[in-house]
């Protein structure tokens, strides 16, 4: 099993993350590519002590980026999106 904080990459704070979800009790994770919503649901469950309604997840392909002549790509990200139940503190 992995550890809690290998799933859980980072917490987002992005001006849009804070303007679209924060008020809506949600929160934006970048987590391991790997993981999947019930490693995800328990990794935030473990390390925050709080209880998700329910983890949305969006793959982000990499950019295209050039150096000179040669094409290159940025890494692909793995976002979670988690809401909180009703009563819940916040998380950050």
């Amino acid at each position: 099993m992995k550890s809690p904080h290998d799933i859980i990459v980072r917490p987002l704070l992005t001006e849009k993350a804070s303007m679209h979800y924060l008020p809506h009790n949600k929160y934006l994770f970048e987590v391991h590519p790997s993981a999947n919503k019930i490693e995800i649901r328990e990794a935030i469950e473990k390390c925050f002590d709080v209880k998700v309604k329910t983890v949305n997840i969006m793959t982000r392909r990499g950019k295209l980026r050039r150096v000179r002549q040669v094409p290159g790509y940025r890494k692909n990200r793995k976002l979670a999106i988690i809401a909180l139940k009703e009563g819940e503190i916040e998380v950050l």
